[in-house]
């Protein structure tokens, strides 16, 4: 496994967007990179993870993608695969990466567990008191699994933001509030308007290139168990 780009930004501003709970990390940097307009500059190569891809709206989706938004210099990590079992690995490389690029400051988003009943989700940081005065609610415990946990142990500078679900399916509206706090700390002039509804759309189109992906998975599992019997 390895990343291939066709260029490396120098000190860029890392968001690092894999699924986890409720999704928030993909939903959030396939927003930003809509919004930002952001450049696909490079992906992760693999023979260990399944082959797989997604088409939306005629287009290539690629599965574990790297974009660059030049205006603000930021580099989004952009995933829609499974990558349970591959945590360590993964996050070794995303580090050689920073290293080659110098990065300025490390971000990764996840989605956590609401217990309290709120209807509305609750944002908290890690490693980052600048989220902290801008609202966030520094994490005091928590239990966080995933490529964002391998980097915590691995890459001690990465910040978090989480935020509060109450579902595993994708959460939009959690999102959309990461979305708003991380527009007050990089300074990304959002929209808010039509925030949510952006957002939502968002949730249906990874909705249904996750729906195909485990529909996909379940017949080559029964194509394999069909070669046993």
């Amino acid at each position: 496994m390895k990343i291939a780009t066709s260029y490396l930004p120098k000190s860029p501003t890392i968001i690092l967007g894999f699924p986890g709970f409720g999704l928030i990390g993909t939903i959030c940097s396939e927003f930003l990179i809509d919004h930002l307009k952001a450049e696909c500059i490079g992906e992760f190569i693999y023979d260990e993870l399944p082959a797989t891809v997604a088409i939306h709206k005629t287009k290539l989706v690629k599965p574990m993608a790297i974009f660059h938004d030049k205006k603000n210099n930021i580099i989004l990590f952009h995933t829609i695969l499974n990558t349970k079992g591959y945590e360590w690995q993964i996050s070794d490389i995303i580090i050689d990466f920073l290293k080659k690029v110098k990065a300025k400051e490390v971000i990764s988003i996840e989605g956590v567990g609401s217990m309290n009943g709120e209807e509305d989700a609750k944002i908290y940081s890690y490693n980052c008191p600048g989220l902290v005065k801008l609202g966030a609610a520094p994490v005091e415990e928590s239990i966080i699994i995933g490529v964002t946990s391998a980097m915590m142990l691995r890459y001690p500078e990465t910040s978090c933001i989480f935020a509060g679900t109450h579902s595993q399916l994708p959460d939009s509206k959690a999102a959309a509030y990461v979305i708003a706090l991380l527009d007050k700390y990089l300074g990304l002039k959002v929209d808010y308007e039509p925030l949510l509804k952006q957002a939502q759309d968002f949730e249906s189109k990874i909705k249904g290139i996750l729906s195909e992906t485990a529909k996909t998975s379940d017949e080559a599992d029964k194509k394999n168990m069909s070669y046993l019997g």
